[in-house]
């Protein structure tokens, strides 16, 4: 899948990168390795692997290309080009101002208001789910708690049976990363197979779930066709099962091997929110794509209509020219900028609900299992793909 060096792109600016497995991540770790290829780089370069784009590395880079889509189009959002070309998913893959209906669909449905009615049966989700262990001493945090809890709130909002979630995740797993046993196509597939008769099912005969509420809403005069319905949903089901999961997994490992932070945090008590707003800068995940709309002059170098350019969107709020001493977690940090979420037409309409959970979760983890460390079994190793991950984390405590 490597390609050739094009004319436009000068050498100075090849750099031997795979945006989904970058170099040294093995040996210093997922934020650590694009921390050092941003240091090393300039704020664009240009590799090879993948069919050949372009990455951007500086956070002024990252900000411009996903909030200009009069420059950058959503059209096509994943690297490899040729796979890309087929994702077509609602409305991640659609420009303004035609996303503009579909969005305003999840918005509604995810606003800070809805989310904080939510607020009690989260919390007790957690609370439950960490009372299943605290008396054993031990968890496997990703299998045992990272994997169930954003999950088990998610599925219960859109209204999908709890033992459906393992495969649902699987499916978005094989669209998300590479080397997995269905192709990116296969993976789509299936989540349209699956959710074909659920929306024929609840456009019929509605329900309060979120799905049903999008599959009926009015859309000017209308209600979304089935194939915008399962697009739409499909997207909304990869969101809402992998992203938080892994982001619950880099947090816990760093408060397992860092009790300063861990004292900062419990003192806070249930103001959490600075402190979730810079574990989002410090531990960004996701690496998009767009789609150079024309020929233009970007960061030095020339981009032509067709190219692609990824956005690692964690080297925002690494950025040394954004944020001081970046790789420090420092919760007095004001305004800190980054993209965990996102910016522009496609800020990321299921934030609140991803800061409410992350706050619930170190506000109860806390009160009950106020110190504990890295199991010996614990595997920090990255897990390759469009989302960052840590394959296990375990934890153990004084029982």
């Amino acid at each position: 899948m490597d390609a050739g060096i094009p004319a436009h792109v000068p050498q100075s600016h090849v750099a031997d990168v795979d945006v989904y497995q970058p170099p040294l991540i093995e040996e210093i770790g997922f934020h650590r390795a694009w921390a050092r290829l941003q240091a090393d780089h300039p704020p664009v370069i240009w590799t090879p692997r993948n069919e050949g784009h372009w990455i951007a590395l500086s956070g002024e880079a990252v900000q411009q290309v996903q909030s200009d889509p009069d420059r950058f189009s959503s059209r096509v959002i994943v690297v490899p080009k040729s796979i890309g070309e087929h994702h077509g998913l609602i409305p991640t893959t659609i420009d303004p101002p035609e996303h503009r209906p579909y969005r305003a669909l999840l918005n509604a449905r995810l606003n800070p208001g809805t989310v904080r009615g939510l607020g009690d049966s989260i919390r007790q989700t957690a609370i439950d789910l960490i009372e299943s262990f605290r008396a054993r001493g031990h968890c496997d945090f990703t299998a045992e708690y990272a994997e169930i809890f954003p999950i088990r709130v998610f599925m219960t909002m859109v209204g999908l049976p709890m033992q459906d979630a393992p495969t649902i995740r699987h499916w978005a797993a094989c669209m998300t990363r590479p080397g997995m046993p269905m192709t990116f196509e296969e993976g789509k597939q299936a989540f349209f197979a699956y959710l074909a008769p659920v929306i024929a099912r609840r456009t019929a005969n509605p329900g309060e779930d979120m799905l049903s509420q999008m599959v009926i809403a009015d859309m000017g005069g209308r209600i979304m066709t089935p194939d915008e319905a399962v697009k739409l949903c499909t997207q909304v089901l990869i969101a809402g099962v992998d992203t938080v999961v892994n982001f619950l997994g880099f947090v816990l490992a760093e408060l397992a091997q860092n009790p300063p932070l861990r004292a900062d945090l419990a003192a806070m008590g249930g103001n959490t929110t600075p402190a979730v707003n810079e574990l989002f800068r410090r531990f960004g995940l996701v690496s998009i794509g767009r789609e150079v709309r024309h020929d233009m002059e970007f960061h030095g170098v020339t981009l032509k209509a067709g190219d692609m350019i990824a956005m690692p969107t964690q080297v925002h709020g690494l950025d040394p020219a954004q944020n001081d001493d970046p790789l420090k977690i420092d919760f007095s940090r004001r305004r800190a900028p980054h993209s965990a979420f996102g910016s522009g037409p496609h800020m990321c309409p299921g934030q609140e609900l991803a800061r409410k959970e992350v706050a619930i979760t170190l506000e109860e983890w806390l009160r009950r299992i106020p110190d504990f460390e890295l199991a010996p079994d614990a595997d920090l190793s990255p897990v390759p793909g469009i989302v960052g991950a840590l394959r296990r984390v375990t934890l153990q405590w004084p029982a």
